[in-house]
């Protein structure tokens, strides 16, 4: 096998500055391709045809040994997600901050000490329209979940339909997300200057009367898909095959493992 081995990447993009530094650091050629952030917010199957259409689009003629998959579980919406002619190889991991703290494990430890915390990272924050007005529109707009039930319109659209009662009524049971948390976590990976990402988060969580911790993020796991070295952290899934959940510890797997 050449030293230098040919991939594909498709992710979030707020793995966008992890993804660039690995694609330009590490010994392989890594051609990138972001998907924009919130396919989480849209349905189960709408998330994955999406990331199954951009799979699908990618030429058998480039070469690549194998596509690798910036996402996790992500609410089951990478569950049946197929490879065509290429291998397909995906972290086992729940939700992509795992990404971010270099192990599912390590994401447990904290998550399971820490609940109620809302992560954020430069892709979080440099993507995100966090406290940007009272009430944001979610990612994917009339394509997500609250869109298709009538509630992703902005506030004030939202007084001419229901009126003003009742759209406040709405937009207090179901659109203040920020009382389901007490906590905010910057995780800096290092790889950028965050200083101002840092204070802007933390000011964010003053606002909101949440307590503020820094953490230093860990790029292992990323690094291993970008370096091809897939263990049991990882499913490779061949072509033809199809990627399957598990009830378990190992969060994901291939149906050629079953």
């Amino acid at each position: 096998m050449p030293s230098q081995r040919k991939f594909k990447f498709i992710g979030c993009e707020v793995l966008y500055r992890e993804a660039c530094y690995l694609a330009a650091t590490c010994k392989n050629h890594v051609d990138i391709e972001f998907l924009k952030k919130g396919l989480h917010d849209v349905e189960t199957c709408d998330m994955l045809a999406k990331v199954q259409s951009i799979i699908d689009s990618v030429d058998p003629e480039e070469g690549y040994e194998a596509i690798l998959l910036g996402y996790a579980r992500c609410n089951n919406g990478v569950v049946g997600l197929t490879a065509r002619d290429t291998q397909l190889v995906i972290p086992r991991a729940h939700d992509c901050i795992s990404l971010f703290f270099g192990s599912r494990q390590q994401y447990k430890e904290y998550f399971d000490a820490n609940p109620g915390t809302y992560f954020m990272t430069s892709g979080w924050s440099e993507r995100e329209n966090f406290g940007e007005c009272e009430y944001s529109r979610p990612a994917y707009g009339m394509e997500g979940v609250m869109g298709k039930i009538g509630l992703a319109e902005p506030y004030e659209k939202m007084v001419e339909k229901y009126g003003k009662e009742q759209a406040d009524f709405i937009m207090e049971t179901l659109g203040d997300w920020r009382k389901n948390y007490s906590k905010c976590c910057y995780i800096e990976m290092g790889i950028c200057d965050e200083a101002q990402l840092i204070q802007e988060a933390r000011e964010k969580a003053a606002e909101n009367n949440w307590e503020f911790e820094l953490i230093k993020g860990d790029l292992g796991l990323l690094k291993n898909l970008f370096d091809g070295q897939w263990d049991e952290d990882f499913v490779t899934i061949p072509a033809g095959g199809e990627i399957t959940s598990r009830n378990d510890e190992f969060v994901l797997d291939s149906d050629a493992n079953t």
